[in-house]
């Protein structure tokens, strides 16, 4: 038995709060990802898909490489992804310029489309989280975040 308190939601879903924020963070993260995997369902979109989406929403014709580093997957799963995507019409890789090893990632219009019925439900999802904590303490646990992955980005350890 532990000494710590948990938190039970729907008693299907436990998470144990003790003095290890990696284990809070991670319980966070995957309610919430549950919680958004539920309604993409809805568009027959798998959450493995939604962060390349969300990269190409902001910054279409990326190559697979960079979409990669900025999805922070590896390459192998990205190139799987992508043919997933591909295939449901999200997206149409193409050779831009000289270099045929190059591909280069496009929303379809069907793909951009999905940003206005895929982004309220990842807003929903982040309303629902916070509902009841105030704006000072959202600030406050961003600015917080944010330090600690600033603390841990490889770049910046000595």
């Amino acid at each position: 038995m532990t000494d710590h308190p948990i938190i039970t939601q729907n008693n299907s879903h436990e998470l144990l709060i003790d003095d290890r924020i990696a284990h809070v963070i991670k319980g966070v993260t995957n309610i919430m990802v549950r919680s958004l995997q539920k309604k993409l369902n809805d568009y027959d979109v798998p959450f493995s898909h939604w962060a390349i989406l969300r990269i190409l929403w902001h910054q279409d014709g990326m190559s697979q490489r960079e979409l990669s580093a900025k999805a922070g997957v590896m390459e192998p799963t990205t190139a799987n992804i992508v043919l997933q995507m591909e295939v449901r019409g999200h997206i149409i890789r193409r050779h831009l310029g000289s270099n045929k090893r190059k591909r280069h990632v496009f929303l379809t219009t069907q793909g951009k489309k999905l940003e206005h019925q895929l982004v309220p439900l990842a807003e929903d999802v982040n309303k629902v989280a916070t509902r009841g904590i105030s704006k000072k303490d959202l600030k406050l646990l961003r600015s917080t975040l944010t330090k600690m992955i600033r603390n841990l980005d490889d770049r910046s350890q000595e």
